[in-house]
């Protein structure tokens, strides 16, 4: 299988990379992105063939910030055509698979379609100065026509869980997307004890909530004193996404006993999970998220937000917990700080969770099926 896969940056260490690095290694793909930031992503990108494309000279010397990003990102694979001998393409995070617009036989693995302009439209609106809305809205408006004329052409998209299939039929019309999550790599995992601290690791992005996770934690602490909250992400050099993390620095120390660790690699990053009481997860109406499936592969309770993609990989109550508050957060927080054999029976239950449905061999049997279906389109 000859695969070539678009992706509109690689600029972090996100759960979407995570993927989009694993299928890249497994079908020696060479990648088309926008924006390839070799530093602040996983360094096992720069032994794949990676090509920068679009960033015209004009958009590089505007501002940076997310309406540079959509122009750039849009642009470049809207009006990319591949030379390259392949047989299928695979479109990742969105806008890529505009570059169905000059090439055909194009995979979507759907991530998400493009939340600014579909379900988080009203909040990204509601944060803009008057004199901006009618510029995003006019330029939204766009986005969406140019998006769902190329949607219709794809020759088919996969949603990585129902949750972004669900957004798919509400907002692009196809109601053919099949549905299949990503995996992860369990054996890496372990479980090395009990170090008295909770572990949030994503992002650091008003759409993830880190003060909400902070916010529980604080009245965890009133019920259990002794414990320690670390958030565990990277912060895009955006303009609100910085803001977003002065507010969460302010009220970590505010709060005391939390910790924000900004760059971990991943090494780092599976000892941090080894160690915590549990995992939590809470951001906003989640497309999938790896977080849970990490959380449970090393063994841990994970008390995730009851929304989006948590609810296709979380058992509640088997392999941890879905909360509908910060409160419940908290009390969940305090029940399994409390009851070391129940803690031990939760991540147990994970781990055999996340082998049986969630490893990389389940997820290739079904994605080889789909590609060779692209392919011979």
């Amino acid at each position: 299988m000859k695969l070539v896969i678009a992706q509109p940056y690689l600029t972090l260490k996100g759960g979407a990379e995570r993927v989009l690095l694993k299928i890249a290694q497994h079908y020696k793909a060479k990648i088309y992105t926008a924006e390839y930031d070799r530093q602040r992503t996983f360094p096992e990108f720069s032994d794949l063939d990676v090509e920068v494309v679009g960033s015209s000279r004009i958009l590089r010397l505007m501002p940076y910030g997310r309406v540079v990003q959509g122009l750039s990102y849009g642009s470049a694979f809207y009006n990319l055509r591949l030379n390259d001998d392949y047989d299928v393409i695979n479109a990742h995070m969105a806008p890529s698979h505009w570059v169905r617009n000059k090439n055909e036989r194009v995979l979507w693995y759907c991530h998400t379609p493009l939340r600014d302009v579909y379900d988080l439209y009203n909040y990204r609106l509601s944060l803009k100065k008057p004199y901006q809305k009618p510029v995003y809205m006019a330029g939204s408006s766009l986005v969406r026509r140019i998006d769902r004329s190329i949607v219709r052409d794809l020759e088919m998209i996969v949603a990585n869980s129902s949750n972004t299939k669900s957004r798919i039929e509400k907002y692009l019309g196809r109601t053919d997307a099949k549905v299949l999550s990503g995996g992860v790599e369990y054996e890496l995992y372990k479980n090395a004890g009990d170090g008295k601290y909770f572990i949030y690791p994503s992002r650091i992005s008003p759409n993830k909530r880190q003060d909400y996770a902070i916010r529980a934690f604080s009245a965890f602490k009133r019920l259990m004193p002794g414990y320690k909250l670390l958030i565990v992400g990277q912060v895009s050099k955006d303009k609100q996404f910085q803001e977003y993390y002065n507010d969460v620095a302010a009220l970590a120390r505010h709060t005391r006993d939390v910790r924000l660790i900004l760059d971990s690699g991943e090494e780092e990053l599976r000892r941090l999970y080894s160690r915590a009481t549990a995992v939590l997860y809470t951001p906003m109406n989640e497309d999938y998220g790896l977080v849970p499936l990490e959380a449970m592969a090393s063994g841990k309770p994970i008390i995730s937000v009851n929304e989006g993609g948590p609810r296709d990989t979380i058992r509640d109550g088997k392999t941890g917990y879905l909360v509908d508050s910060e409160a419940a957060m908290a009390d969940k927080m305090r029940v399994v700080a409390s009851d070391p054999a129940l803690s031990e029976e939760l991540g147990k239950n994970g781990q055999a969770w996340v082998r049986r449905y969630y490893s990389w061999k389940h997820f290739f049997a079904s994605f080889d099926r789909y590609l060779a279906m692209v392919r011979g389109m």
